[in-house]
């Protein structure tokens, strides 16, 4: 699924310390030829930019079917410092990577961890930002496993999202445990609701929101965290013109107060919780 963004006219101190950026990249000229992907998106007029829209705080969409996250707001940061139109390419998490390769999407900004593995694959500019990981499972589970190595047990059963950091943590430290792969945290969320499984492991923010929208359930995380994770754009490797340009903005958008202000909005302050739907 695609979707056609017009850049919001947020950020304006930000679009005013990247004015000389911005008008840097028309004037690129003979030097786009070594990056297929800038010449794509100075042609077209258009980034597109793939993410899962199901990674809340990072991307969702509310009550109105609004595409809203701080990944959503970080894109359109972007586009608008280029002077482009933004396309989001929603894809599953596991899609993502090839959506690059296979030439459907310029960056992917979705709540993806770097990790050697994956930068085996693609290049990532970064990080933008941090996460953690934990384990959310039940009052009942928490009574008897007091420590994530307490999962390594084949009578525990576990979720994680498809081809994520999280599902290689399960594989990696807690092979005896039975495990599913799972397309969408809805589809885990369902299952752990439902007792069909005993715990989902998956990012802080987002098991922070499956307690907050289902308290009646009593589900809590392990402590401590499992991991912290730097988050990063993905692009495809070897293109260090696009890399380059993409660090720059990073960089402005740093020094310039937007990243502080995404990570109050998104991640300090809850109030965007009551803006998306229930389910």
């Amino acid at each position: 699924m695609q979707t056609i963004l017009r850049p919001a006219s947020l950020f304006l101190t930000i679009v005013l310390t990247l004015a000389g950026a911005s008008h840097a990249l028309a004037g690129i000229g003979a030097t786009l030829a070594k990056s297929p992907t800038l010449e794509r998106v100075v042609d077209k007029s258009v980034l597109r930019v793939a993410m899962t829209a199901e990674q809340p705080p990072f991307s969702m969409r509310d009550k109105d079917g609004k595409l809203v996250g701080y990944d959503v707001d970080l894109a359109n940061a972007l586009a608008r410092a280029m002077q482009v139109d933004l396309e989001v390419v929603e894809l599953p998490f596991a899609e993502l990577i090839p959506s690059l390769t296979g030439n459907k999407a310029d960056v992917v900004i979705s709540g993806m961890s770097i990790t050697p593995e994956r930068s085996l694959r693609v290049s990532f500019v970064g990080p933008y930002t941090l996460s953690g990981k934990s384990i959310l499972t039940t009052q009942r589970i928490k009574k008897v496993v007091k420590d994530p190595l307490d999962f390594n047990d084949s009578g525990i059963r576990l979720v994680a999202l498809d081809r994520s950091t999280s599902a290689a943590y399960v594989k990696r430290n807690l092979p005896k445990a039975q495990f599913d792969a799972i397309d969408n945290y809805n589809e885990g969320i369902e299952q752990l609701l439902t007792g069909q499984v005993d715990a989902m492991v998956a990012d802080i923010p987002i098991l922070k929101l499956v307690m907050l929208r289902h308290p009646e359930a009593k589900l809590d995380m392990i402590e401590p965290p499992l991991s912290i994770e730097p988050l990063g754009l993905a692009i495809r490797r070897d293109d260090s013109q696009f890399e380059i340009l993409l660090r720059n903005y990073l960089r402005a958008f740093d020094k310039g107060g937007l990243l502080a202000r995404l990570q109050r909005k998104w991640f300090e302050d809850n109030s965007w919780v009551e803006t998306i739907p229930e389910d």
